[in-house]
């Protein structure tokens, strides 16, 4: 598959929905970021940080994005020709942001994680995040690890949070947003991390990295939690070790 193909699927395996179209200029914009990261904002100070005077202007951004004819997706590649696709799902009666991980090989895309009123996830650890940030793949609709970081920030939830990880996602708001207290907001994102808070991770047998938050797919304790064989292919995808 090409690099122009993995930056603009005109299908993703198993995901209905769709025209896609590949947006990138849209990570340059740094309203685009407010709107993106308002799930992340859960509690009043965090919202007031992230949005200011901008609230309007957000709002309209991100409800042209899902109520449009088109669904934008965002693709990181990860090691082993795996991608996540980050699709604004823009359907007339269920619109959200839908976090998904592929490999050319697999029959259906695995769904990680949904941004909506209804959230599921969390999809990912901060080592995760981090790995999929700064891996310097080409063929992604950024290679920016900034930009890679905030537009999978909505998917993170991980209790062990080091404390290196605020002053990261500071510089990543700094470049790529016009917030005016990046260091503070950076803290109270960590501090809530959105809908779903924050989980536990620990590696389990057969499995590998599971979460125990009540709304993730790779909680295996959950009723509705992916099977084993294709949540050990996850971890071992954004461990970087995986194949098909």
């Amino acid at each position: 598959m090409t690099n122009s193909a993995t930056t603009h699927p005109s299908r993703i395996p198993g995901y209905d929905g769709g025209p896609f179209t590949h947006r990138p200029e849209l990570l340059a914009q740094p309203l685009f970021w407010l709107g993106h990261l308002y799930s992340c904002a859960a509690e009043a100070e965090a919202e007031e940080l992230l949005l200011g005077a901008d609230e309007e202007a957000a709002a309209e951004g991100q409800r042209r994005l899902l109520e449009g004819d088109e669904w934008p997706v965002f693709t990181v590649p990860l090691q082993g020709g795996h991608r996540l696709y980050v699709v604004y799902r823009a359907a007339p009666d269920d619109p959200g942001i839908d976090y998904l991980l592929h490999h050319p090989d697999w029959e259906r895309a695995e769904l990680l994680a949904q941004d909506e009123g209804h959230f599921m996830g969390p999809a990912l650890s901060w080592p995760e995040l981090c790995a999929a940030a700064d891996n310097g793949l080409p063929g992604g609709s950024t290679s920016d690890p900034g930009a890679r970081l905030l537009l999978l920030l909505p998917a993170l939830g991980d209790e062990a949070v080091p404390d290196e990880a605020a002053g990261r996602v500071a510089a990543a708001l700094r470049a790529c947003t016009a917030v005016e207290a990046p260091e503070a907001l950076a803290a109270a994102l960590l501090d809530a991390q959105g809908p779903a808070g924050a989980a536990r991770w620990s590696t389990a047998e057969g499995v590998g990295r599971v979460s125990d938050g009540p709304y993730s797919y790779r909680n295996p304790d959950n009723h509705f939690a992916l099977p084993p064989a294709r949540l050990a292919r996850i971890s071992a995808a954004l461990d970087g070790v995986g194949s098909a």
